[in-house]
């Protein structure tokens, strides 16, 4: 029993350790979302902090202001979607077998 209990331990120990590691990988993660074909990028960070902002010249010309603001949305949420796909991927990784239940978050 006691061994059960010290092993128990261990591999929340463990899971805590590899928990932080991915946390950090996740927070120094950069993606790039994209819009309207790559005439709008943006990079962000794995905490949703966006870097940059990066828009074809041929955007620039156009008097359509609205597009414009269209596109860098798009490409913020393209952005935000592929970070929490990303952190999603990692904690299931890192998880194994674990079976948590859908739409539970990870505390960070």
């Amino acid at each position: 029993m006691k061994g059960n209990i010290g092993n128990m331990m261990k591999q929340a120990q463990m899971l805590q350790a590899n928990m932080q590691r991915a946390q950090a990988e996740i927070a120094n993660l950069q993606v790039i979302g994209e819009a309207g074909g790559g005439m709008a990028k943006v990079t962000m960070t794995g905490k949703h902090q966006v870097l940059r902002v990066a828009l074809d010249a041929s955007l620039i010309s156009a008097d359509d202001k609205e597009m414009l603001e269209d596109l860098i949305a798009a490409a913020v949420n393209d952005a935000v979607q592929k970070v929490e796909r990303t952190s999603q991927e990692k904690m299931s990784s890192l998880m194994g077998g674990m079976n948590l239940p859908p739409g539970f978050k990870m505390p960070f």
